[in-house]
């Protein structure tokens, strides 16, 4: 998951939803696995860590802003942020636990993070 995409893009790429697909899960930790791919991308992409929590937010912020110009709807912005925000934490945490940053977290590491649930 390492690749560096175009933010502007769809941060999954085939590969990796290909990947998920082949794993011997349930259908809904499949579907959770690939939501916190999604947002794994998402806050890579922004470089998001526990460095600054102020300045995580605003670049949180900032990209939901953008994203929900393309459709003219601040409520998908308030919602995505809501959601992004919440993620982050949540892989924060995790990823403290497993002795890693966010940026270093892998597809196997999530699975982890999935199956605890």
């Amino acid at each position: 998951m390492s690749n560096h995409l175009d933010p502007l893009s769809n941060p999954l790429n085939v590969q990796t939803i290909q990947e998920i697909d082949n794993l011997d899960l349930p259908i809904m930790q499949k579907h959770h696995l690939r939501i916190l791919a999604h947002c794994l991308q998402i806050l890579q992409i922004l470089k998001v860590d526990n460095s600054c929590e102020y300045q995580n937010k605003n670049l949180l912020r900032e990209w939901c802003d953008n994203q929900s110009q393309k459709f003219d709807d601040k409520k998908f912005s308030d919602l995505f942020y809501e959601q992004l925000e919440s993620t982050s934490k949540k892989l924060n945490i995790f990823s403290k636990k497993l002795g890693k940053s966010i940026e270093d977290l892998e597809i196997d590491d999530l699975v982890l993070l999935v199956e605890e649930r």
